[in-house]
């Protein structure tokens, strides 16, 4: 480490962290006055606000936007230094333009794993907090629970059926379970009433009929009047759908979701892929628009400082437009997750190394 890297790093990232800090208070300036009429009928005040909402809203922000901050810096803080001819006279010193990228992609390499570790394990845990506050003060849509018709697998030969479900006391009503094998029925239970007892997975059924099917006989036990406390491979919380349920969870509780899901034979639907591989595609992001940011800043130009914002915030804009589609895209058509999400990636790291390779060396 030479004190030229030292010297990028340290411009690298305290520009990065003024961006940063900027772009969240404009951010939080514009959330808050939009959402000023609900603050005021909460009756909450202001520091209840900020502690409850905005320390885990903060985070949420900056996650979606690290990748444009790292960008913006560098373009800003590079530009400046090709106006100043100290590119020039670092390509003049015999410093080659690779060797001059070093710290730039060490200073990237940190704002990428802090980025990584957020997105990935910390920003998932302050998003419960963000969104429990929003469903109570701010949009309760985002919360909604299944009570009607409700079906689906608790195991790979196990299928739930519920009529109506009430939340309020965690009671179903017209339950069955089917158990199959060999893709053939060989057991029903149906009950009248169905009532969550306690964790982790305790029930009660209340009017119970059980039938046993073989291949030559049929057994029917039938209790309209009983109930048995039993245990189910589900719980009240399965009910519940948040609309962005994804987010509330960490990487590795959301791999164990979607293997869950998929034991029971569901289609969580694509969002959740996405979400669990945008994690690592954000960071990796970071260093491509770092590659960017530097072939366009380090040229010097007659539109100066100006010219390579403006380059910038089209780049990013272009970005964000391109990642978009291209989740739009995974969602509802067939697009693979992993596909939709890293192809903007793809892309710009073409652009990336073509601008690299034409750069003013």
């Amino acid at each position: 480490m030479k004190i030229l890297d030292w010297y990028i790093i340290k411009a690298y990232l305290s520009t990065f962290f003024f961006t940063m800090m900027l772009i969240t208070m404009i951010a939080v300036s514009i959330n808050y006055f939009e959402w000023i009429d609900k603050f005021v009928n909460s009756k909450l005040t202001f520091p209840e606000i900020f502690i409850q909402y905005y320390l885990h809203f903060i985070p949420y922000i900056n996650a979606l936007l690290w990748p444009l901050f790292a960008h913006l810096a560098v373009i800003f803080f590079t530009s400046r230094m090709a106006k100043n001819s100290e590119i020039i006279s670092m390509l003049s010193a015999k410093v080659s333009y690779s060797r001059l990228m070093v710290p730039y992609m060490i200073a990237a390499g940190i704002i990428a794993s802090l980025l990584w570790i957020g997105n990935n394990y910390v920003i998932p845990r302050s998003n419960t907090y963000k969104n429990a506050f929003e469903v109570q003060y701010i949009k309760p849509n985002l919360k909604s629970t299944l009570n009607h018709n409700i079906h689906f697998w608790i195991s790979k030969n196990e299928k739930v059926y519920i009529r109506s479900y009430s939340s309020t006391d965690s009671t179903g009503r017209t339950f069955r379970i089917e158990r199959f094998k060999d893709n053939q029925l060989i057991y029903t239970l149906k009950a009248n009433r169905i009532l969550f007892t306690g964790e982790p997975n305790h029930w009660k059924i209340e009017g119970y009929e059980e039938r046993t099917f073989g291949d030559l006989y049929e057994t029917l036990k039938s209790r309209p009047n009983d109930f048995i406390d039993t245990t189910f491979n589900f719980v009240p919380d399965d009910f519940t759908r948040y609309a962005n349920q994804m987010e509330l969870m960490t990487s590795t509780e959301l791999r164990n979701f979607l293997k869950y899901e998929q034991d029971k034979g569901l289609d969580s639907g694509k969002k959740y892929k996405i979400e669990l591989y945008r994690r690592t595609a954000d960071p990796f992001t970071i260093f491509i628009l770092t590659l960017i940011g530097v072939a366009v800043a380090s040229r010097k130009v007659r539109g100066g400082m100006g010219f390579h914002i403006a380059t910038g915030v089209i780049l990013g804009a272009t970005f964000v437009i391109l990642s978009k589609f291209s989740t739009t895209f995974s969602t509802n058509l067939d697009l693979s997750p992993l596909i939709g999400v890293w192809i903007p990636n793809i892309i710009f790291s073409a652009v990336a190394w073509y601008l690299v390779k034409t750069a003013q060396k």
